[in-house]
């Protein structure tokens, strides 16, 4: 080892020592024109970018892997990197070569995680990158959820399952969270997050409420609403400091922390997020109610979308204001088309001026403020002249920002290049000193004609000129015939055979000027554009709140557009207690029915006096779990503010929808779907309110018959027979057992999803109507999926046996051991045959003691056409 040290070079010295500060990261060392990577790195890099891994100093103690790419290709290979898990510290150059003699002093500029990136190539458009941050204590938990790219900053606290839910909901890039609560965390969230854990030091209550009110410049947080919020304080203190260690400290546009208002939002648990497919689907290529609802014209709008959608409204007023505007917006085509337009031209300002508070961004980046500014203006004429007051108050709020639109007009190049290094971003006219270095370096010709013009002229020597060459820069050249006429003050500098070469103190300080504009103009042009970045970052508080009043029309106009596409009716809402859909259809669905195919409308009643539990039955395929999911859906989307897919629809204020829909086995962690759906099941009868909406699909179909009728049963006693709470209820079950409730709880009705039987045929009509389902055409299913004939065959003989036994008061286990001995019997024939089945049939009923000869040839007969056919 000790040999080895001393072969240390200085470069690989400096990188070590600062490799061992950032313990995890994937370290990019700037060394000339390339980032290079070296040992466990290199290996790391050369496999996730797809480049060379070489070795260095091969065979020696020094030995160590290679691999780098061009520095200029940082956006093409970061992004990449911290998709793969990556942590990447970005090692710069922090002076220029030239200006030591020693090795270049370097430093990591920039750590970058998943959750702390406002890279356009990192970052979704359309998605927040939330850094989640957690603080244990006790049964309760604090979290901040920060958004670096757009400045959002958001907290909360509460027990284990209301975290769960917002972390199932606004989806974090990564979680941090203490070391010592790695346990707590897996137990209470599992394995799906990108993780990092800090150590305990920083989880000091004192010094994460310090840092806020430093970061704030505030003297107390109650202006923020969040001073009681002792949890959430340590979470969101836990989160700036995380980004300070990330080497992120221009963070101006983190301007506000809010509190996430739980009383102010319909309670969707993380089972019903994923269950009603909002926002993602565990089915590849499927559909989801975001892919349908969003149609906004800018990232903002896109991503305040899926906010409403995992947080609906539970208040009437602000349901209702945003209805009236949707409906507004759609009887007035000409403003919502003007107004769309002038969205467009927006872009993403939230991450804009996000990136200027960081001072990270470019030229063209810049002037896409301006168009933005001249778009603000133009979206505040607008809404003023509306009679709608939500879009009036918009329109008061919204601020074009006229000093900086104007400063960025004048001094920032109409069309400038995207990076700052490129030149030419400074417009003429803002700096006499530029314009006069932009006159020598790119005027150059023109000014060495009017020396030689000059000269040529004072001196009388007609042939004089002017030109370059490395020995000795520029000179006048003077032929043999007009030496005599040369000034006295020039300096002859080489003598040719027909002409000397001379240079004069003009010359030289052109010379000087010439060499040394175009860095005194990148000079120049880096510090004004910079001035420029800090004036503009005194305005981030007024763009951020036009960002946040662009995004929320944004979503108002895209529910009017997609209310006139899809034919959506505006909801009624009031503070009853009654759901009633006439003509309901499933969002998603409609939108994946075949061409030429209508989609089955379907009415829905629920109350709490008459009709609290509905009991569904009908057969698999017939459209159960979709009348569920799009009763969630609806009352969901009334209550976002969006129209909704019915002919009428009248909601009464749901506070919860708790979802039990289909099968999630947990094997990984040694839970079976029963155990998963009984685990489930328990968090919606142990939170259910007076106003909540219940959606169970075959409920005990995990475990026997029995024990599923019995367990599904006694679920709907207990939703039935609850002291406080009528919970509105549906109730999908292929148990046709369960139809006898109806006979003893007043408030539960039964409804089957009806089909229509043509021959051995069952055709889906996908329609609810009332009374119960006595078959569940499960065979017709099996032959729809395309079983083996036989197979089909033999279980319609199985089910005609069972049902004649059981009206006969025969057991069902009786049953199936008298068809299973009787099976073991004739094993002699392949018993899954129905040819074979129907000949045992014959053979069984036989009397071999009566028959005569001639019946004996004519049953050989017939048992001989049997095989035939």
């Amino acid at each position: 080892m000790a040999k080895a040290a001393k072969k240390e070079t200085p470069l690989m010295h400096q990188y070590n020592a600062i490799k061992v500060k950032y313990p995890g990261a994937l370290l990019l060392f700037r060394v000339g024109d390339f980032y290079e990577t070296f040992g466990s790195d290199a290996v790391k890099a050369a496999e996730i970018l797809g480049i060379v891994l070489t070795k260095r100093g091969s065979g020696s103690a020094s030995e160590t892997e290679l691999a780098g790419f061009p520095h200029h290709s940082l956006e093409t290979y970061l992004p990449k990197l911290v998709r793969a898990g990556q942590r990447v510290a970005i090692c710069d150059q922090l002076e220029d070569p030239k200006t030591t003699k020693t090795i270049v002093k370097r430093g990591v500029t920039e750590l970058v995680t998943p959750g702390v990136s406002y890279n356009d190539n990192i970052v979704q458009q359309k998605s927040n990158n939330y850094l989640a941050s957690l603080y244990f204590e006790k049964n309760q938990l604090g979290i901040s959820l920060l958004d670096i790219s757009t400045g959002e900053f958001l907290v909360a606290q509460g027990g284990a399952a209301y975290i769960d839910k917002l972390l199932q909901g606004f989806k974090p890039s990564e979680v941090i969270f203490s070391r010592k609560n790695k346990k707590e965390f897996l137990e209470c969230f599992g394995d799906r997050f990108y993780t990092y854990q800090l150590e305990d030091w920083v989880y000091s209550g004192d010094y994460a409420k310090e840092t806020l009110l430093k970061h704030f410049e505030v003297q107390s947080l109650k202006g923020f609403g969040i001073e009681r919020m002792g949890l959430a304080i340590v979470a969101a203190g836990v989160a700036l400091h995380y980004l300070n260690e990330t080497e992120h400290r221009h963070l101006q546009h983190i301007s506000n922390i809010s509190r996430i208002e739980e009383d102010g939002y319909m309670w969707l648990d993380r089972f019903t997020i994923r269950n009603l497919e909002l926002i993602g689907s565990s089915n590849e290529n499927a559909k989801t109610l975001s892919d349908v609802l969003d149609h906004t014209s800018s990232p903002m709008g896109a991503r305040l979308l899926k906010r409403w959608m995992v947080m609906p409204l539970k208040e009437i007023k602000p349901i209702q204001e945003r209805l009236d505007v949707v409906e507004y917006l759609l009887n007035d085509p000409s403003l919502s088309s003007a107004l769309i337009k002038e969205i467009k031209q927006v872009g993403d300002m939230e991450r804009l001026i996000s990136k200027i508070g960081l001072l990270k961004a470019q030229p063209r980046e810049v002037v896409q403020l301006k168009r933005a500014l001249y778009a603000v203006q133009q979206l505040k004429e607008w809404t003023s002249q509306s009679e709608v007051a939500a879009l009036q108050v918009i329109s008061e709020q919204l601020n074009p920002c006229l000093f900086i639109r104007d400063k960025i007009e004048k001094e920032v190049q109409s069309d400038p290049p995207v990076l700052l290094a490129k030149g030419n971003v400074i417009a003429d006219g803002v700096d006499a000193e530029l314009d006069r270095l932009r006159k020598i370096a790119f005027g150059g010709k023109d000014f060495l004609l009017e020396i030689q013009k000059r000269e040529a002229e004072a001196t009388g020597i007609p042939s004089l000129k002017i030109s370059f060459n490395n020995v000795f820069g520029y000179y006048l050249e003077v032929t043999n015939a007009h030496k005599d006429k040369v000034p006295a003050d020039w300096v002859r500098k080489q003598t040719l055979v027909n002409a000397e070469r001379y240079i004069t103190s003009e010359l030289k300080e052109y010379e000087e000027q010439i060499l040394g504009a175009e860095e005194k103009i990148q000079q120049i042009e880096n510090r004004l554009f910079a001035e420029l970045l800090s004036i503009l970052s005194e305005y981030i508080k007024p763009i951020q709140l036009n960002a946040q009043l662009i995004a929320k029309l944004d979503v108002l106009l895209n529910f009017a557009d997609i209310a006139k596409k899809n034919y959506y009716v505006k909801p009624m809402m009031s503070d009853s207690k009654v759901i009633d859909i006439k003509g309901g259809r499933h969002p998603v669905i409609e939108k994946t029915l075949p061409i030429g195919e209508s989609y089955i409308t379907n009415d829905v009643y629920l109350d709490s006096d008459s009709q609290q539990i509905i009991i569904i039955t009908g057969p698999n395929m017939a459209g159960k779990s979709a009348l569920l999911r799009q009763t969630g859906l609806i009352v969901l989307m009334a209550q976002m503010g969006c129209y909704v897919p019915a002919k009428d629809a009248h909601i009464g204020l749901v506070d919860k929808i708790f979802t039990r829909v289909g099968a999630s086995d947990n094997l990984s962690s040694g839970e079976s779907t029963f155990m998963v759906e009984m685990n489930e099941t328990a968090s919606i009868l142990n939170n259910l309110s007076d106003r909540s909406l219940v959606l169970l699909d075959e409920i005990g179909r995990g475990t026997s018959t029995y024990d599923g009728i019995s367990i599904a049963w006694a679920i709907a006693e207990f939703i039935h027979n609850h002291p406080t709470a009528r919970a509105k209820t549906l109730f999908a079950t292929h148990y046709h057992e369960l139809n006898e409730l109806s006979n003893s709880f007043n408030r539960i009705k039964n409804f089957n999803v009806s089909v229509k039987e043509v021959g051995n045929k069952v055709i889906f009509l996908r329609k609810l109507v009332p009374g119960g389902s006595e078959h569940s055409f499960g065979i017709h299913v099996a032959k729809m999926a395309g079983m083996p004939v036989k197979l089909i065959a033999r279980a319609g003989e199985i089910l005609k046996r069972l049902e004649q036994e059981r009206t006969g008061g025969e057991h069902i286990k009786d049953s199936m051991k008298k068809i299973q001995k009787q099976a073991y019997q004739l094993q002699m024939f392949s018993i899954d045959d129905p040819v074979l089945v129907k000949i045992r049939d014959v053979l069984n009923n036989l009397d071999v003691n009566t028959l005569t000869p001639v019946e004996a040839l004519m049953k050989l007969d017939e048992i001989q056409r049997l095989l035939k056919t």
